[in-house]
């Protein structure tokens, strides 16, 4: 056999979970006169589909026993897996022992991720665990110059384009025998990460793109994408240059900042913290308000939207320079409104996007796992420590800054207006100085704001500064040993002061 050599398989194993595509498949390699062998319900579906099969158990001489759990682990199954046709010894020994040949296996393993996805316990997630499947997989895998394994039916449209050609070529099996383990490795995680109840993590992924550089010049970088993604880094780039190191991660702090909000809303990000954030049913409107907290900062930015984007927005957005944009989806007048701005990278986010319910950093030696930070007191949790009565308006703006706060670098300040930031303050080292930056940022605006710290005031300076100038209510956790010091401050200066219970760091 040379490198080059095409091999049409004579005889095939099918054995799926996943009946997806089955039927077709089985219809294909039939009519190309390869012969099926089968277990239980594959076996059911391509025989009532009129598809010629096998029963493993014809093979074996065994009927399935244990309740499923022993019907392909036999020597006449692995045998014909495992057999190197390359070899002389391994042809004349199958030959005496009666096995013939797999040359392509088709196997996916019980749904384990799904059924502890579903809260099964106990017997029940058990019961999911594979044995033969992965034995099968990884004997197919491992003998891939005779053997083509297929564990996915994504795959199966390329496995008929190989077949159609002739047979398939020893580069697409080991391609498909990497594939393999890479399933195989993820399952067996899945298993050890149940029976470890949190004492082990782990994480999987795979290349889906090199990016010139990262977030400098001199370092190299690529992006992966976690199996099944349905987030940012499978983004589909529909115009523009490919999407930079610090793109992504500018564009993650925007579809965050613009998913932690329930209203239609607008996330302005420059250097992972925002320039603005707004929510308006009108998405064009809160793009203005969002543009309008910070215009200097915004040249350049990041933009993201929790709602598919409209030509309205889309023009109020091209007036402006912009690297990236970012939204579920975009209709036909905002993408003919983009493609006249051939150097912005538009990005459409996988359908079903939601964002991740755990986030993973990495430190040397290891990585910090933590559940995402997704949960916002409401007004209704809230205590007011202070002030007089606030009205509905003044409350859901609050309730407003203490979402947008999040978003945030600590130490946080926000101040809104309506639902709308005018002044942030971030990532300062001492929340004195982000009050100041906040208050400088919305200038006139600050007066009849209202304003959100991301965690309490450990001295009343801070907020001082923020009633100095015209804050009119102010939200903040409470906690601090000096909390009596800085409510009386507030009381001191008629601002209506609320406790949460609850900070929203983020470092």
């Amino acid at each position: 056999m040379t490198h080059s050599e095409r091999l049409m398989p004579q005889r095939a194993l099918l054995s799926v979970s996943d009946k997806t595509g089955l039927i077709e498949l089985g219809q294909s390699l039939h009519e190309w006169g390869v012969a099926l062998v089968s277990t239980g319900s594959t076996a059911a579906q391509l025989r009532e589909a009129g598809i010629p099969v096998s029963d493993v158990s014809e093979v074996t001489g065994f009927a399935e026993a244990l309740d499923g759990r022993v019907k392909t682990l036999h020597p006449s199954i692995h045998g014909g897996i495992l057999a190197d046709l390359r070899k002389p010894d391994h042809r004349s020994a199958i030959e005496n022992l009666g096995i013939e040949p797999f040359g392509l296996v088709v196997v996916n393993l019980y749904p384990f991720v799904q059924t502890v996805a579903s809260g099964a316990q106990g017997e029940d997630v058990i019961e999911q665990i594979d044995i033969g499947g992965p034995a099968m997989v990884r004997a197919a895998a491992k003998n891939h110059a005779n053997v083509a394994i297929v564990v996915d039916p994504a795959g199966y449209d390329g496995l008929r384009e190989e077949l159609r050609a002739g047979g398939t070529t020893e580069e697409f099996r080991r391609q498909l025998a990497g594939d393999a383990f890479a399933h195989t490795a993820r399952y067996d995680s899945a298993v050890s990460d149940w029976f470890a109840a949190g004492a082990r993590k782990s994480f999987h992924a795979d290349r889906v793109g090199e990016l010139r550089y990262g977030e400098n010049s001199h370092q190299s970088a690529a992006v992966y994408a976690s199996p099944n993604s349905a987030g940012l880094a499978v983004a589909e780039v529909l115009q523009g240059k490919e999407m930079s190191y610090n793109n992504y991660l500018d564009a993650e702090a925007a579809v965050r900042a613009a998913f932690d909000h329930e209203a239609p809303t607008v996330a302005i990000i420059k250097h992972q913290n925002p320039c603005g954030i707004a929510s308006d049913a009108n998405l064009a409107t809160a793009h203005r308000l969002a543009h309008e907290c910070d215009s200097v900062s915004a040249f350049g930015g990041v933009i993201a939207t929790n709602r598919v984007m409209d030509g309205q927005t889309a023009r109020s957005i091209a007036e402006i320079f912009t690297e990236v944009v970012v939204a579920p989806g975009f209709d036909d007048e905002a993408l003919s409104v983009f493609a006249e701005k051939k150097n912005l990278r538009v990005a459409r986010l996988p359908e079903g996007f939601t964002p991740p319910s755990t986030e993973w950093r990495h430190i040397s030696g290891g990585v910090l796992v933590q559940d995402t930070d997704q949960h916002f007191a409401g007004s209704g949790e809230w205590t007011q420590v202070c002030g007089p009565d606030v009205d509905p308006d003044t409350l859901t703006s609050l309730e407003f800054a203490w979402r947008a706060v999040r978003a945030v670098k600590s130490n946080a300040i926000l101040l809104a207006q309506g639902s709308a930031s005018v002044g942030i303050g971030m990532g300062q080292v001492n929340r004195v100085d982000s009050a100041r930056l906040a208050v400088e940022r919305a200038g006139e605006r600050a007066s009849g704001s209202v304003a959100a710290s991301d965690a309490f005031f450990p001295f009343p300076d801070g907020l001082e500064i923020l009633v100095k100038a015209g804050v009119s209510a102010i939200v903040q956790p409470g906690g601090s040993v000096r909390d009596d010091e800085v409510t009386a401050a507030a009381e001191a200066a008629g601002v209506a002061l609320f406790h949460t219970g609850e900070r929203h760091f983020f470092h």
